[in-house]
């Protein structure tokens, strides 16, 4: 039943020629605004009155099977792309920097893909609703393609890293936007199935990357590790053309830039890209107490807070909206988000280490000694979209895993010195079966607890939390573990003489695994003491993590995630119909609070959505 509201006319009037002259100029019909009463039943279920949503037909009915699993398959083949180039070219490195005789270039040409990629991050789903998710998908793919093209015709180690950090922006459009397209294609009680599948691939990926990174360099050439994106990449770009049905309207190009946030957008990459620097050469290029370091973090922050300050008061078009962390579940669900992406990168980037120091397996064994992990927390990931999807319940999974993951972290902690490959698989399964549920199970919660309006935006902030925790991860994990090998360094000066431990320990240590296999076997033996004690230090901080993200989880509460499925309209005309429409709750609000000073905030809800008050 529609509720008549008392907003100020100039808002009605604004409202009223939006509908009749942008609907035209854009090709789109915007729906109209519906101002409901919210039930008691329905306290917990994310408000979608006012929402710009096509109430057609079923979409998900409209689509053949086969369609729907060559969508998937192209969906899942971009994921499978973006994370694959995160890991593989983990055991090329070595030749790559031999290659262009750079010693910096080791540590570039992976950081300059994780930074393009975070830092853009935040801008994909905003960029989504103003043109349409699939021109979006479609220029992230060819950014990609791009990226790769130039990364395996490099003739520098400069031309190298600009090429990853173009490979990484349109990586990082890969990643967010298929979990939008996933959003808008399938209903809230079906996509958890298929975000289990795109968490599958994620994980196969980042298994497969360090083993076929080593195959094409050995066998090849590490160019292949770049040139196998091409045909994959120029396959999927073609089936999401001519099979990927999804609204796209038809703004214009200048009216769409026009509407980018671009303060927002400067500020959200300047920020990220400042911190992480700082993060990224702290004990490494720069001491942590230099002014380069301090600077970069310091002001990166400062420039984060513009950043929020600009999104709160300024933007029209905000690409992170405040209002995405005003209810507690969605603030619970980032919380979750952060520390577990913080503990799986973790065990991704430090058991590879792990098994290098201490077991003394070379870089691409390494990775097929990583397997049980990383096939593990696939198959769970999946077994959880099943699981959603037959219960319409994401809180059992989401407890669950963090508790497992609790334990299998805290598992790591006993690693052995010795090949005790008991210990060493079943520990990774343990781990891996507490990771995997985690994955798409936050972003369940996140989505069932905001309007669907907000998809894209919330998406692409989930995404970005994820991608500034797993850096932050590396450099705690590395300064924890780097900081305990300085306290091991009388005992390997005493074992091993003054310059080899001067190169095991501090910022060096990591680096230095080749020289710990070099060396007798007593001096073997103390080495790997040290990297094995140094390592337990470090998983001790990984098991703190997750059992914050345990702790946080309890906030989480449970909506009711429905089986049908409304499709929300983008373009310029839906973006605007959504702002007046929030402005007009916000000015009814305003009204009521007049009326009557004592009204509480839960007869206020049954007006307007709490996080429009």
């Amino acid at each position: 039943m529609e509720k008549q509201t008392n907003v100020d006319p100039d808002i009605t009037a604004e409202t009223s020629a939006l509908t009749d002259g942008n609907a035209n100029n854009d090709n789109t019909a915007p729906a109209s605004i519906i101002l409901q009463e919210n039930s008691s039943e329905s306290s917990n279920e994310p408000q979608a009155s006012k929402d710009v949503v096509d109430h057609s037909a079923d979409p998900e009915a409209s689509r053949t099977k086969l369609q729907t699993a060559i969508i998937l398959a192209s969906l899942c083949a971009s994921v499978f792309l973006a994370a694959l180039d995160v890991t593989i070219i983990t055991t090329a490195l070595p030749t790559i920097s031999e290659h262009f005789h750079s010693n910096a270039g080791y540590t570039w040409i992976g950081s300059a893909y994780l930074l393009a990629n975070a830092a853009s991050t935040p801008s994909w789903g905003k960029l989504s609703d103003i043109w349409g998710r699939k021109p979006m998908l479609l220029c992230a793919s060819m950014i990609f393609f791009v990226g790769s093209v130039l990364a395996g015709t490099s003739v520098s180690i400069g031309m190298l890293i600009v090429a990853r950090a173009i490979q990484g922006t349109g990586g990082g459009g890969l990643i967010i936007l298929v979990n939008i397209c996933i959003s808008d294609l399938f209903s809230m009680r079906n996509r958890g199935q298929y975000y289990g599948m795109i968490g599958m691939v994620w994980a196969l990926a980042s298994a497969l990357g360090p083993i076929l990174g080593g195959l094409f360099t050995e066998k090849v050439s590490w160019r292949w590790c770049f040139y196998i994106n091409l045909p994959i990449t120029g396959t999927v770009t073609l089936l999401l053309f001519f099979f990927l049905q999804l609204d796209t309207p038809k703004t214009p190009v200048w009216d769409g830039l026009k509407a980018v946030d671009w303060a927002g957008s400067l500020l959200v990459v300047g920020g990220t890209l400042m911190v992480l620097l700082g993060l990224e050469f702290g004990g490494v290029s720069f001491p942590w107490k230099s002014a380069t370091v301090i600077c970069l973090i310091v002001c990166g922050a400062a420039v984060m807070g513009l950043f929020i300050l600009n999104e709160g008061k300024f933007a029209r078009y905000p690409i992170m909206p405040i209002r995405l962390f005003s209810d507690v579940t969605s603030c619970a669900a980032y919380g979750v988000c952060f520390c577990h992406g913080f503990v799986f990168i973790g065990g991704t980037y430090y058991l590879p280490l792990y098994f290098q120091a201490i077991i003394g397996a070379p870089p691409l064994l390494s990775g097929v000694y990583f397997l049980p992990f990383a096939i593990t927390l696939s198959l769970v990931s999946g077994a959880t979209g099943i699981f959603i999807k037959k219960t319409g319940n994401y809180l059992p999974p989401i407890w669950f895993g963090l508790i497992v993951m609790t334990l299998g972290t805290g598992l790591f902690i006993d690693l052995p010195l010795e090949r005790i490959w008991s210990k060493i698989i079943i520990y990774q399964i343990i781990a891996g079966i507490g990771v995997g549920p985690n994955f798409q199970s936050p972003l369940i919660a996140l989505q069932s607890s905001i309007s669907p309006r907000d998809i894209a935006t919330a998406t692409a902030t989930f995404g970005f939390v994820r991608n500034l925790s797993s850096s932050i991860s590396v450099v705690i994990g590395g300064v924890v573990f780097q900081n305990q090998m300085n306290k091991k360094k009388a005992t390997l000066t005493a074992g091993l003489g003054p310059t080899l431990a001067s190169e095991l320990s501090g910022a060096s240590a990591g680096s230095s695994v080749d020289i710990v296999e070099a060396l007798p076997p007593a001096q073997r033996a103390i080495a790997r003491a040290a990297f094995n004690e140094s390592l337990r230090m470090m998983w001790i901080v990984y098991v703190a993590f997750a059992a914050l993200g345990l702790c946080i989880s309890l906030l989480i509460r449970k909506n009711i995630l429905k089986r049908d499925h409304t499709v929300t309209k983008t373009g310029l005309a839906a973006e605007e119909e959504r702002r007046l429409a929030r402005k007009a709750d916000k000015a009814e609000a305003k009204q009521a609070l007049r009326k009557s000073g004592e009204m509480s905030r839960e007869e206020i809800g049954k007006i307007v959505p709490k996080e429009e008050v």
